[in-house]
């Protein structure tokens, strides 16, 4: 099994901190780097953390590493364009431009419905598959786009969206109809892109529980 130290973002919410979690379990990752704005709270002897209040202020990042997996972000409601893609779309090229390199693989965690034309009419599809496009001409050794759909909460985990709380009865049967994952599955398909490749650059919801499962 190849072994993996990994650049991981947005450790402090749901998703990032599913991802953590299941990294700090996975025997494929020696070492998790949590970049972030504020500490996760963890302690681990895999994990350890650079705060930096704004990505955009970055001007370099640790060598060395061999993934990247992108799991900040925002909601779009109540923002304006302009807003939304300073987050979604500056943001993660600037940060994916610091450690763009032959030996990286990159994955970015974007999201079910978005518009890889960027000519639609729904505003965050467009920004985030502006930012799905960018990525994938990076001189990586690989970008992945990850478009999960529900995803189910790792055990013991703190930062749970509200939404989950309100609709997470409906997972099996979201399960069933293929528009869902757990976060588990998430990581470990973002582990085996990392490690063996896929033959897509943009991952719908049943590629990942696919690709999960190899």
């Amino acid at each position: 099994m190849r072994v993996m130290r990994v650049l991981l973002t947005g450790a402090t919410g749901m998703v990032g901190e599913g991802v953590l979690l299941a990294c700090l379990e996975h025997p494929a990752v020696s070492e998790v780097l949590s970049v972030s704005r504020k500490s996760c709270g963890r302690t681990h002897p895999k994990l350890k953390e650079l705060l930096a209040p704004s990505f955009l202020e970055l001007t370099e990042l640790p060598k060395g590493h061999d993934a990247c997996f992108y799991c900040a972000g925002t909601t779009s409601v109540g923002k304006t364009e302009a807003e939304y893609t300073a987050i979604t779309y500056d943001t993660v090229v600037h940060f994916a431009e610091l450690c763009a390199s032959p030996q990286m693989t990159f994955v970015h965690i974007s999201g079910a419905g978005t518009d890889g034309t960027e000519k639609g009419k729904v505003m965050w599809a467009r920004v985030k598959g502006r930012a799905e496009n960018a990525l994938t001409r990076l001189p990586f050794k690989a970008a992945y786009n990850f478009r999960p759909g529900f995803m189910k909460p790792m055990p013991g985990q703190r930062s749970v969206n509200r939404y989950y709380w309100l609709v997470g009865w409906l997972y099996p049967l979201a399960r069933a109809l293929g528009y869902a994952s757990t976060l588990r599955e998430v990581t470990q398909a973002m582990v085996n892109a990392a490690t063996n490749g896929y033959e897509k650059p943009v991952l719908e919801i049943r590629d990942i529980n696919a690709l999960a499962a190899r």
